[in-house]
């Protein structure tokens, strides 16, 4: 009864296979190429939810192995939830949820699954471009089932899509955005290295930490914990290997309480994050970033941008035995980054 009421729902939008239970769907993801997600519930007979997870998330076959798998659980099966969490599921949702949450849901996580297609692909041709030396962040809003939990699911969901812009308006041309999970991002960064991306998920932590969002009243301020995994010139290393690294590296930074960025050297901080990292900005995006009024943001990466600069500017001074005081330049340029980075203005942002 189930099975149909969800096929009712969602047939119109989606081709769907069925089965009795955990083992015929296992051989049937092992036939059918296609299958984009899974919907499962635990209790089955010859082999159950978890055992079906198990398998799926432990499977040598790269197309088995990353599929969305959403379980179908009672509002009251906390721990029923936790386990099947644990095992890897992606997603939850209850007998009777309304059609337009499953859809939207299931949209989400077929985009999902495309992007993770569409940005491996990408990766055969950054390391085509940059050697194999591209970067990951991984980035998870802090306690975000908690707020899920505390303000509803719609106030979490625009939270999630406050961050996504916010993100979106961070990242250099070049850069990726990509949606891991709810409350959870990727950045994919070519040429750029672990220094780099560590000084540029501290500066989004403080970002973050001036952004205070009220609901009703009630002022909600969010923090991120982030994994960095590179490449460091590793063809051969794919792209969900290194997001697979980050994403375990967000993990340790949870277990230490949240709100810190990891690398393989541990937490990184103002004071050891590498002074003169390889994270070089697009001249073209600051540019942009000029015309559209958004100086403030250029301002905020002047260190970068005089460092992406530099060689050109030295290479016009030769060409044009001018004299520019580039030694003056740089050591400005590092001052203002200081100064701005230490001063921020609490904004609020209403959510209805």
């Amino acid at each position: 009864m189930v099975r149909a009421s969800i096929i009712k729902q969602i047939r119109a939008s989606f081709d769907i296979r069925e089965e009795a239970d955990g083992e015929a769907g296992w051989q049937t993801l092992l036939l059918d190429p296609t299958i984009e997600v899974v919907i499962s519930d635990i209790g089955m007979p010859r082999l159950d939810g978890y055992g079906l997870l198990e398998r799926i998330r432990s499977s040598k076959i790269a197309r088995v192995l990353d599929l969305p798998v959403i379980i179908i659980s009672g509002e009251d099966e906390n721990e029923a939830r936790e386990r099947a969490k644990s095992a890897g599921a992606t997603d939850f949702i209850t007998k009777g949820t309304p059609t337009v949450e499953l859809l939207a849901r299931l949209d989400a996580l077929v985009k999902l699954a495309q992007t993770r297609r569409e940005l491996e692909h990408s990766r055969e041709q950054l390391v085509r471009n940059y050697h194999g030396d591209v970067s990951v962040m991984a980035i998870e809003i802090d306690h975000f089932e908690e707020l899920s939990n505390r303000y509803g699911r719609h106030v979490a969901q625009l939270v999630h899509r406050k961050m996504s812009k916010l993100l979106s308006a961070k990242v250099r041309k070049e850069d990726t955005v990509a949606h891991l999970a709810e409350g959870q991002f990727a950045i994919i960064s070519p040429s750029a290295d672990l220094d780099a991306c560590g000084a540029f998920a501290l500066r989004l932590r403080r970002a973050i930490e001036t952004i205070v969002m009220t609901y009703k009243e009630e002022r909600i301020r969010i923090s991120l914990t982030v994994g960095i995994a590179s490449a460091g010139g590793d063809a051969h290393m794919s792209l969900e290997e290194l997001i697979a690294i980050a994403v375990a590296r967000v993990q340790d930074g949870k277990a230490q309480g949240g709100n810190i960025v990891v690398t393989d050297s541990g937490e990184v901080t103002p004071e050891n994050v590498g002074r003169f990292s390889r994270l070089a900005v697009s001249v073209d995006h600051a540019l942009t970033q000029l015309r559209t009024g958004q100086a403030d943001e250029v301002r905020r990466r002047m260190r970068e941008v005089v460092a992406t600069m530099m060689p050109l500017l030295e290479f016009i001074d030769a060409e044009y035995q001018l004299g520019m005081p580039l030694s003056l330049m740089a050591e400005r340029a590092n001052v203002v980054n200081i100064e701005r980075t230490e001063i921020g203005t609490p904004l609020h942002h209403p959510i209805s």
